[in-house]
């Protein structure tokens, strides 16, 4: 790719070519992350979805092919909840170096019970955070290997507005869905800035970069049919929020830039132009909360213990 210098200006519609390599969309066959996987796939990269369902992989790898001509993708079984199987994870990509890895699988419960990990952790800490950090450390060879890697950490805009709580980061005393969801999305943003620390602080080649979606809804969204198929009820219902929200092709943007643009630097925060919610990807100014280095740290020494490795060693 070009230097930052010479690049022309981001356009989201016309990426610049990656051919050569080679990308991990974690969740990559639903949602944002399909078309994060979709969008990738038209730089001649070869892109590789992590899934827990072979069936909905092959669907999303079919979907993809169908869109993008001599699409170069494949799968990877995935399971984020069980930390011991993610190890096999790195082993079975097949590389000799990894360019790039779009932390974006997650679990988002709307109602209780609260539900746990085969672990014994909080089903949406331990899949959304732990998990990634889990699988982080298994892939940092293959990232260290490659020139100039990027971990990319799809947060979300809900984090925004919720605060860790590091004495109960499994929710055990304080469960509400929602906002354990955006405390587990939050806490894949303090990794993602804190991870990138450390990689500096090792003189690493590798940068970790946090982005999130903004408002991305289903109904705003295109069809991929059968990953997903957008009736026009839903199309006309949604057209009052298509004002401030966007769907998920758009969400996709600034994880995407994160992985492609060589202007794109380490420790930075990248969403939705227009107030954080929708329109094409640029750099934010980083949350204040996320700025806070002693959480950060804390939680990380916290994700260590509760995962047994550490993803920066």
């Amino acid at each position: 790719m070009s230097s930052p210098s010479a690049a022309p200006p981001w356009n989201v519609r016309r990426l610049p070519r990656a051919d050569g390599s080679v990308f991990l969309v974690t969740g990559g066959n639903a949602g944002i992350g399909y078309f994060v996987a979709e969008q990738l796939a038209t730089t001649g990269a070869t892109v590789v979805l992590g899934s827990r369902s072979p069936a909905k992989a092959e669907n999303a790898m079919a979907s993809i092919r169908a869109r993008v001509a001599g699409a170069r993708v494949r799968s990877v079984r995935m399971d984020l909840a069980d930390l011991s199987s993610l190890r096999a994870v790195a082993e079975s990509l097949d590389v000799e170096r990894l360019d790039a890895v779009v932390h974006n699988a997650g679990v988002a419960l709307d109602d209780p019970p609260r539900e746990e990990t085969g672990d014994g952790h909080e089903l949406m800490f331990g899949t959304n955070h732990l998990g990634h950090f889990a699988l982080t450390h298994w892939l940092m060879p293959l990232l260290s290997a490659a020139p100039a890697a990027r971990v990319v950490t799809m947060g979300s805009f809900a984090a925004k507005s919720e605060r860790l709580d590091l004495d109960d980061p499994q929710s055990l005393t304080d469960y509400q869905a929602k906002r354990t969801y955006g405390r587990s999305k939050l806490a894949q943003m303090y990794f993602g800035v804190e991870l990138d620390r450390r990689l500096r602080a090792a003189g690493s080649t590798v940068a970790s970069v946090v982005a999130h979606p903004g408002g991305a809804l289903d109904s705003l969204t295109p069809s991929r049919p059968p990953v997903h198929v957008r009736t026009t009820g839903a199309r006309l219902g949604a057209a009052p929020a298509g004002l401030l929200l966007q769907g998920k092709h758009a969400g996709a943007w600034p994880a995407v830039r994160a992985v492609l643009d060589p202007a794109v630097r380490g420790g930075e925060l990248w969403g939705p132009r227009v107030f954080g919610l929708r329109g094409e990807p640029r750099r934010e100014p980083m949350w204040d909360h996320l700025a806070d280095a002693s959480v950060a740290t804390r939680l990380w020494d916290v994700s260590r213990a509760l995962t047994g490795v550490d993803p920066s060693r």
